[in-house]
């Protein structure tokens, strides 16, 4: 299983090089995928355990294959990020092990990607599923196949950045019903001006992104994780994301600037009498976002639109 479920860690040293000054105790690692940031962690400092989670059971099988070695410092637990708070809850007494750490590296792993009866690209032909979790019962054929225009149109510009997600959305609801990625590609393709389709990537991806964001709820799902992961974790605790597009960025980054309380309109308050009193729970650590080397980005093309911040948790009443 980890042979058919490799995990090249992005961006591992700067990883390592951000939380190795949080003291003694767990790291969660929110995606622990095929294991590879967790066995680098768990290598790099004996007084640390692990808990890993993650919504796909095959992700789960290949770490467990992975980390086996590091017997009972790692448990390992199938569901989202976003009930951080909840699973932490359930399986930790904090009192006992506190949280140094949280980690999240976002979206898609390489193994959902390559692996075509997954549905989740549109360089494979594949049935239209898309789900990390088969669990659930949302699939991309329900999506495309019974949400209204309105909604598709709606949701390709918003999760895809889709200028053209009105067209893009009529010609799904027109060429219903669609059963495979393959059917996905070709009405996508054909929607898309030709001159557009010349240039760029390739046509599908925006709309490919959008439908397995919303299958698998990864906008809310990290808007969750991100307000759990400030709370779970103690003084002096870290908590790092790696994010690959800029709507996830930009929800990091605003995150982080109201842990910091520094997200207010200064303008605003400027001519107060009185300066408001700040309460940051939280300082950051990355002003820009860290970008992974070119180094990195030619042995891992997929790394190239990595971007990593963190922030660590303060002393607070």
């Amino acid at each position: 299983m980890e042979a058919e479920f490799s995990h090249l860690p992005v961006m591992a040293a700067e990883v390592l090089e951000l939380l190795l000054p949080v003291p003694p105790g767990l790291i969660v690692d929110c995606t622990v995928g095929g294991g590879g940031h967790a066995a680098l962690l768990l290598d790099a400092r004996a007084d640390w355990q692990l808990l890993g989670i993650d919504r796909d059971a095959q992700a789960l099988a290949a770490a467990h294959a992975r980390l086996e070695r590091f017997g009972t410092r790692v448990r390992l637990i199938q569901a989202e990020f976003g009930r951080l708070g909840t699973v932490v809850r359930e399986v930790v007494d904090t009192s006992e092990e506190p949280i140094v750490g949280v980690l999240m590296d976002l979206g898609v792993s390489s193994h959902q990607l390559d692996r075509p009866e997954r549905g989740f690209s549109y360089r494979y032909d594949a049935p239209l599923d898309m789900r990390m979790d088969a669990r659930q019962e949302l699939t991309a054929a329900h999506v495309c196949n019974e949400y209204s225009e309105d909604e598709l149109a709606a949701l390709i510009s918003a999760n895809g950045e889709e200028r053209f997600a009105r067209r893009v959305a009529r010609a799904i609801v027109a060429a219903r019903p669609l059963n495979t990625t393959r059917e996905l590609v070709d009405v996508v393709t054909t929607a898309i001006p030709a001159a557009t389709r010349r240039h760029g990537a390739h046509p599908a991806r925006r709309t490919f992104q959008a439908i397995r964001m919303e299958v698998n709820r990864e906008l809310p799902n990290l808007a969750a994780g991100l307000d759990e992961s400030v709370h779970v974790i103690g003084p002096n605790g870290r908590v790092l994301v790696l994010a690959y597009h800029s709507l996830e960025d930009r929800m990091v980054k605003r995150a982080m600037l109201e842990w910091a309380d520094e997200d207010r309109d200064e303008s605003a308050t400027r001519h107060m009498p009185v300066a408001p009193v700040r309460n940051p729970i939280a300082r950051i650590l990355t002003r820009r976002a860290r970008k992974p080397s070119a180094a990195e980005i030619a042995a891992n093309p997929r790394s190239e639109s990595a971007r990593l911040r963190a922030a660590e948790r303060l002393e607070t009443r």
